[in-house]
């Protein structure tokens, strides 16, 4: 029998955009996706554009949350999937076979997770690239160098994440960084790359809206090698000098 893959959608006044990642969840060729969807009480159309067009969603969860991270954790908790993974509301598959090779990768490894490259895209034409993140292998010595997957492309067993638990509150940016380094670094949990870009993502984020938050993500990605015990300097030296090729690898 084929994985069962869960792909946990937060959303808040997204109605600008989930059509996109709901359709790109239901044009999967991939048959075996539970789809859930978390929203945080919005005040938009977001619930109806995911009712209307969500063929593949399972489970709605609507109320008021702390935060993306907060509503990660309740997917997590609602999935019963094999492996989970996030499809952000403004976030879009590579192409139909993204979960496809997904699952493969998992079958094939026997890994609890794997992980592949992105694509950062124009907001409003997300044919553009405006930054390609090549991921690379994984060895345990790159996170001392500031080393990451891009958090939309990583998928774990759901076994991994009751065993090590999901993202800390504690956190208001860099919750996602922390969860790697607990699971790749200090959890030592064995993962698969897969060469291809997998996901779309528009830019925006949170993390780079400005002076402010770059600041506070920062003291974050401090505290998170801190706590997973890997030197801090020079992995957020390496993490942030690393961007810089990612332009041009278009």
């Amino acid at each position: 029998m084929s994985l069962k893959i869960s792909i946990i959608t937060a959303t808040y006044n997204s109605a600008g955009t989930v059509f996109d990642a709901i359709e790109s969840v239901n044009n999967q060729v991939y048959d075996n996706i539970e789809h859930i969807v978390i929203d945080g009480a919005s005040k938009d159309d977001t619930i109806n554009v995911v009712k209307r067009v969500g063929k593949r969603v399972s489970t709605i969860i609507s109320e008021p949350d702390n935060g993306i991270y907060d509503a990660l954790n309740k997917g997590i908790n609602a999935a019963t999937g094999d492996v989970i993974g996030f499809m952000h509301s403004d976030d879009i598959f590579y192409d139909t076979r993204a979960v496809e090779k997904i699952a493969n990768a998992f079958t094939v490894n026997g890994t609890d997770s794997v992980y592949g490259d992105l694509e950062y895209v124009h907001k409003s034409y997300t044919n553009k690239v405006i930054r390609k993140w090549v991921s690379g292998n994984f060895t345990h010595d790159k996170i001392k160098n500031g080393w990451m997957p891009p958090h939309p492309t990583f998928y774990m067993s759901r076994k991994k994440y009751k065993e090590l638990g999901g993202f800390n509150l504690g956190y208001k940016i860099a919750a996602d960084y922390d969860s790697i380094l607990r699971y790749l670094y200090k959890g030592e949990v064995t993962t698969t790359y897969i060469p291809e870009t997998l996901v779309k993502m528009r830019v925006g984020g949170a993390s780079n809206r400005s002076i402010a938050n770059i600041i506070q993500k920062s003291k974050e990605d401090i505290k998170a090698l801190n706590n997973s015990n890997v030197p801090w300097f020079k992995a957020l030296v390496m993490k942030n000098l690393t961007k810089a090729p990612q332009f041009f690898k278009k």
